[in-house]
């Protein structure tokens, strides 16, 4: 089993469901003891910004805040810079915890030893 899990998730509430599978694989990971790292691309960049989250709305899904919670509490949430900066977020705007970083740390973090890549 891969002690570490690095999820890309592309969707937001333009696909709700593939966004909610992603939060919801990511917080079930967290609670389960492995090192995870969310990146969200993308539509799920929004995400990144304070009170977004708890404007997306899918029945019989956790709310995407308690998910982003649950993650940050023990794993890592990062924002693709090119997606950031297309969207003009800056660290200033994202909510504590969350890191902008580019496709070099995602290729690095998923390409380690002992890891498992996902893209949702």
């Amino acid at each position: 089993m891969a002690k570490k899990l690095v999820i890309k998730v592309t969707a937001g509430a333009d696909a709700p469901e593939r966004c909610s599978q992603a939060f919801t694989v990511a917080a079930v990971a967290v609670a389960s003891g492995v090192e995870v790292s969310l990146w969200l691309t993308g539509e799920s960049s929004w995400f990144a910004l304070p009170g977004r989250a708890g404007e997306f709305e899918l029945p019989h899904a956790a709310p995407l805040p308690d998910l982003i919670d649950s993650i940050l509490a023990a794993g890592r949430i990062t924002l693709c810079t090119q997606c950031a900066a297309r969207r003009e977020i800056t660290e200033e705007d994202v909510i504590e915890g969350v890191r902008i970083a580019g496709a070099q740390v995602f290729v690095s973090e998923a390409m380690a030893d002992g890891t498992q890549a996902l893209v949702y």
